[in-house]
């Protein structure tokens, strides 16, 4: 049986009336950069994020790059954030003249340990971007804590958990800004590029306004130096109709995970992925550790079963920052996660059978192993 590791297009098949509509009425009303469709969205996503602004911008790397700019963060300081993480939130530090800062995950969450923050502080720290991974909340008690003794400003990496929880609170509502990506692949996904700031601070929010359209607050005149990080119309109008069911498709997904975890339970040696007891996890990939992790990735991709890996080389191993000084061995959690971990199909429209043939896949790919 063909699993593809994503179906975009089944997701579509599924709400294509409703998509092909709101397209149509952009088009209506030519509102093509910005405009009512982003504003509508702006206003329904602060909603279900429990927050009360959220600025439409072109993608998760602006999100990220311009909540930075906008607490102050520039040239000569440090943000702190994890080595496991895609490569888009350590560039939005790096844009901003700062320098990141890695730290180690945990064993369990692939999150950001908070225990191990307060090592690789420096006076030259001027924030933390704790990254919610595969749909989980990093900690986030203890990390507000050190920020409020060091006077850090705490922006969560929320791209990959729209929806997420943590004690009860939405992913987003708990630092200074929390930064989304609808990259089309994830559980809120656009139809091309956006992303959104999301904040309880009025002032804030308005600066990303500026930033995101030239540093202008009205037209032609510019009070900072700015970007064109503007949400597109027809992406603000097609979030509008996926948001209403991502409440739907996130718990599709707990299900999804639930069931890999019942038939995979009996692998010796296989982890799959843990759920912490603070929190809401909504899978934006499920991700478990494996020994002879790209043997069965093989095994898998000859019986037409399609995965990935989230991520091959952690960032402090990457070219892009050899520069910092890092060795192999300096985050020795983020290193055997990257040469161990595998990520099976996950999206809300997986099936039953979908979800038994992998599992029977990866069991017999370990029978094997073992004669």
């Amino acid at each position: 049986m063909k699993v593809p590791f994503l179906d975009l297009k089944a997701q579509y098949e599924s709400i294509r009336s409703e998509v092909g509509a709101a397209m149509q009425a952009v088009l209506d009303k030519t509102a093509f950069a910005g405009g009512p469709f982003v504003e509508q969205f702006e206003k329904e996503f602060a909603a279900f994020c429990q927050v009360e602004h959220a600025v439409g911008v072109g993608n998760g790397t602006d999100a990220l790059w311009l909540a930075l700019l906008g607490s102050g963060v520039g040239a000569g300081d440090e943000v702190i954030t994890a080595a496991n993480t895609f490569i888009a939130t350590a560039e939005a530090i790096s844009l901003c003249g700062a320098t990141p800062v890695f730290v180690d995950v945990d064993e369990k969450t692939y999150n950001i340990d908070p225990a191990r923050i307060e090592k690789a502080l420096t006076p030259r720290a001027k924030a933390i971007i704790p990254v919610h991974l595969y749909g989980q909340m990093a900690d986030m008690d203890p990390i507000l804590e050190i920020a409020r003794r060091r006077n850090l400003t705490v922006i969560e990496d929320a791209s990959q958990a729209h929806g997420a929880e943590y004690k009860g609170r939405r992913a987003g509502s708990i630092g200074r800004a929390g930064c989304f990506s609808f990259y089309p692949g994830k559980n809120l996904g656009a139809y091309g590029e956006a992303g959104a700031v999301v904040t309880n601070d009025g002032a804030l929010a308005a600066r990303m306004r500026m930033f995101r359209d030239h540093g202008q607050a009205k037209k032609y005149y510019h009070s900072i130096v700015g970007w064109n990080a503007r949400m597109d119309g027809i992406q603000g109008a097609v979030l509008s109709v996926k948001l209403k069911r991502l409440a739907q498709w996130n718990e599709a997904r707990r299900q999804h995970a639930a069931l890999y975890d019942s038939l995979l339970s009996s692998i010796d040696g296989l982890r799959p992925p843990a759920v912490a007891p603070y929190g809401k996890h909504v899978y934006h990939i499920y991700a478990l550790r494996a020994p002879r992790r790209d043997d069965l990735m093989k095994a898998l991709d000859e019986q037409d079963i399609h995965c990935g890996i989230h991520y091959p080389v952690p960032l402090h191993l990457q070219d892009a920052y050899s520069s910092l000084g890092y060795r192999k061995g300096d985050f020795p959690v983020s290193e055997r996660v990257a040469a161990e971990q595998v990520s099976l199909p996950m999206y809300a429209e997986l099936t039953r059978e979908q979800i038994t043939a992998t599992a029977d896949a990866i069991r017999s790919f370990f029978a094997q192993a073992a004669h």
